[in-house]
């Protein structure tokens, strides 16, 4: 009894019991309800999540046949009010445009669209356009299938379920096909339409793919994106009859208004809340091992933490107080033990830090001031060119002022020991500069063409020093054999990438030249004569990535172009700059 009444009176005892009664109660308690909370949530955050992609998925598709919609009305939008049966019968054109390009203008106007048809109604002719190189066979379209859906309502839009393309030769593919009557506007309405052709285009059903992958499905769950008259349009199995729905599915529909129908998602409730089960058994039992490590680590604690604590919070007071001198006797190799080591070690490498500081900043002081005397060389050195630029304008040697003033300038862009990235404008600056020189040095036979699209802003990054080496190249092995011609360059945004095209009219180059260079920019270890290209593009790639850097191209006695990539990279010192 005595030594259970000393165990009492210990703090350490009363901690530990403390500790694993508190910890246990709640932890059980708050468990039990966190899961059970946690697992309707989930199911039913579950649930409203794919029926919230469900009804993404139908509107997306709706919207996607109001496009087909107003891609089909294109043919009564023109400028004037006309007659479209003498248009279509006599000139063989729709909207002033030959029906041979309206086609394939309607035909790329979306990817997903495989094939165009018009089908006059004076003569039965077809005009066909399509992506796809098959043979078509106008005798086997369907027109018999077709044109009563659109008798029926002839101003209106009609789609044909999916069905495959047996008008072309060995096509195994299946289409989902729309037709719009063609009908004449221009004189006075009557009771029947005067339809003067149809129109009809094949669409991919891979336009319903990309929204089917977005829902992440399971293998054996099922969607169906049918019509009013459960014709199916789409389905991921292979368009077979509906499966027998049970109490273990969950049947999920959105409406579809344009297609007059719905999609329908038909979901295994065992695989979608699988994960919820495999989570609450994970659950329950870290909740028992958490119990049983809480009982032996209150235990535990109570005994070994004791005397090391103490030791080391005297010590730790002593530190704090500013002395340096404190060290702990390392009792044990356990983990108080090496807390103990742990600071110890700290102290030491405190006062070694205190040191290396001082130190550091000594050096700190002295680099400070080889960087004063670094830029004062350069400044010497443009001061000169100065002074040079001066006396020869006081000689009126303007142009020999003004190439000196492009040389300093040219100078100090090099010399500036700045970002690697500087704005595109300053870029350019650079090298309108060092045309100049050019341009006097050969008596104006060469000349600089910059243009720019309208989306390129002036500010967005470049790799310093990327574009003067592509140009000297261009003058050198291009321009100066055939003693004249022109650079141009042209600065363009494609997606998320910036492109600048260096180019120019000089004696280019054959193809196996072109290949050789190609092969040594792939290379880095290969040496070529074409170092700045070499440097360049290892520069880009370097500091962008992979995929950027030159590509070339050039022919013969035409010239040569050559293409920088660098990603889009805004200009975030745009306000030191203007400082």
């Amino acid at each position: 009894m005595s030594r259970w009444k000393l165990k009492w009176n210990s703090v350490f005892f009363k901690f530990s019991a403390s500790f694993i009664l508190v910890g246990l109660i709640p932890l059980f308690a708050l468990s039990y309800f966190s899961v059970q909370t946690f697992t309707g949530h989930v199911e039913r955050y579950t649930e409203n999540n794919l029926r919230q992609m469900i009804m993404y998925m139908s509107l997306n598709i709706n919207t996607a046949f109001k496009e087909y919609n107003e891609t089909s009305k294109l043919m009564y939008r023109s400028e004037n009010d006309i007659d479209q049966t003498h248009q279509v019968n006599v000139l063989g054109q729709i909207n002033q445009i030959p029906i041979e390009a309206y086609l394939k203008t309607v035909l790329y106007s979306d990817p997903n669209i495989r094939s165009v048809y018009f089908v006059r109604s004076s003569d039965k002719q077809i005009y066909y356009q399509g992506k796809i190189n098959q043979a078509f066979l106008p005798e086997l379209l369907p027109l018999e299938q077709w044109m009563p859906v659109l008798d029926e309502e002839p101003k209106q839009l009609a789609i044909i379920p999916t069905h495959e393309e047996t008008y072309f030769m060995k096509s195994q593919k299946s289409v989902i096909t729309v037709g719009r009557n063609l009908i004449d506007t221009s004189g006075l309405l009557t009771h029947k339409p005067r339809v003067v052709g149809t129109l009809f285009f094949d669409i991919d059903p891979a336009l319903f793919d990309q929204f089917y992958k977005e829902l992440n499905l399971g293998e054996h769950d099922e969607i169906y994106i049918i019509n009013n008259a459960n014709q199916i349009f789409f389905s991921n199995t292979e368009l077979q009859a509906w499966s027998e729905t049970s109490d273990d599915v969950l049947v999920l529909s959105e409406e579809i208004p344009f297609l007059q129908g719905k999609v329908t998602v038909k979901v295994n409730k065992t695989s979608l809340f699988n994960q919820i089960g495999t989570t609450r058994d994970a659950v329950y039992i870290a909740i028992a091992i958490c119990s049983l490590v809480l009982i032996i680590m209150g235990g535990w604690f109570s005994r070994r933490l004791a005397g090391p604590i103490r030791a080391l919070t005297i010590q730790m007071t002593k530190v704090e107080s500013g002395n340096l001198a404190a060290n702990v006797t390392v009792r044990s190799n356990d983990e108080m033990g090496r807390l103990v080591h742990g600071f110890n070690r700290m102290v030491e490498r405190l006062k070694s830090f205190i040191d290396e500081v001082y130190v550091a900043e000594i050096k700190q002081k002295q680099a400070e001031l080889y960087a004063l005397k670094s830029q004062i060389r350069p400044h010497y050195l443009y001061n000169t060119l100065e002074v040079i630029r001066m006396n020869a304008i006081h000689h009126d040697a303007d142009e020999v002022g003004d190439m000196i003033l492009s040389l300093s300038k040219q100078l100090k862009y090099v010399i500036d020991y700045g970002e690697d990235w500087v704005p595109l404008h300053k870029e350019l600056q650079h090298l309108q500069d060092y045309f100049y020189i050019i341009d006097v040095r050969y008596e104006q036979r060469f000349e600089l063409k910059i243009t720019s699209t309208d989306n390129v802003n002036m500010d967005w990054q470049i790799l310093k020093l990327s574009i003067q080496p592509i140009v000297e190249n261009a003058i050198q092995h291009g321009l100066q054999p055939k003693g004249r011609g022109t650079v141009g360059i042209t600065i363009e945004q494609q997606e998320d990438q910036l492109i600048v095209t260096v180019f120019d009219d000089g004696v280019g180059m054959d193809a196996e030249t072109v290949e050789r260079l190609h092969r040594a920019l792939a290379d880095p270890a290969k040496p070529t004569k074409s170092v700045g290209l070499k440097n360049v593009h290892e520069r880009i790639r370097s500091a962008c990535g992979e995929e950027y850097g030159l590509a070339i191209s050039s022919r013969k006695h035409v010239g040569t172009s050559i293409q920088l990539r660098f990603p889009i990279k805004e200009d975030n010192y745009a306000a030191s700059d203007l400082g």
